[in-house]
């Protein structure tokens, strides 16, 4: 379905005519109508959000099948950087687990608990910086954290439309891969996955940091439909 199609069949007909100039204008069309359908549900979004991507429902699809082959029980589970909520809410349905979910943003927080309400999920929000307010341990520590080099090159629909807070990051886009892998360790059980949207240049030094701090655990650089490796997956059995 390409954007004008997407735009009549959500927008209201009454405010076609302005989504129609917003569309020229290079605004995204899942911001003019409100909404992006991530893996078979229809999500809330705006402006305070990422747009999620197809690659990010290939995160979740290869994470529920890593959680079926590495558990046989209910297990626990915090996203971090939730943004809309689309990882968090779709793990919660697509597997026996308990869900928390952090955002640095409290707007984004706000479009999150949307989502969850709609679905009526148990999900849990914490607001603060990445793997901060938590206090628990997880089986599964899930994120699509911003990962564009400030001086990267990017389309100016991204650019100028999507909160810059969740597309770039510091050390090459490397930052917050760093971050939580270096204080993951509290906040993991002994037999645990980490779990990671990647740039597609970006796997061998997450793997190189990983490794650093959990020299025995098995990784995996695993790539999109597009061929680029866009996933690292972290196996823990300490």
């Amino acid at each position: 379905m390409d954007d004008l199609e997407y735009l009549k069949k959500y927008l209201d007909s009454s405010k076609l005519e302005e989504g129609i100039k917003r569309l020229d204008n290079n605004e995204p069309v899942q911001y003019i109508v409100g909404n992006v359908d991530f893996y078979g549900n229809l999500l809330e979004i705006n402006n305070n959000v990422l747009i999620p991507r197809f690659e990010t429902e290939e995160l979740v699809e290869k994470t529920i099948k890593y959680i079926k082959e590495y558990f046989s029980y209910p297990i626990d589970i915090v996203d971090v950087g939730t943004g809309s909520g689309c990882i968090a809410l779709t793990l919660k349905m697509k597997t026996n687990s308990n869900v928390d979910a952090v955002d640095i943003s409290s707007k984004a927080l706000e479009v999150a608990k949307k989502n969850i309400l709609k679905y009526n999920l148990d999900i849990n929000l914490y607001e603060g910086n990445m793997l901060e307010p938590l206090e628990k341990k997880y089986d599964l520590i899930i994120s699509n954290p911003p990962y564009i080099a400030y001086n990267e090159e990017i389309m100016d629909i991204v650019k100028n439309n999507e909160p810059n807070m969740a597309l770039y990051a510091d050390n090459d886009g490397l930052y917050f891969y760093f971050e939580i892998i270096k204080n993951s360790k509290k906040y993991l059980k002994n037999k645990s996955i980490i779990a990671f949207e990647i740039g597609q240049t970006q796997g061998l030094r997450i793997k190189e940091c990983a490794l650093n701090y959990f020299p025995n655990s098995v990784i995996k650089i695993e790539k999109d439909i597009n061929k680029n490796d866009r996933f690292v997956f972290i196996f823990i059995n300490e």
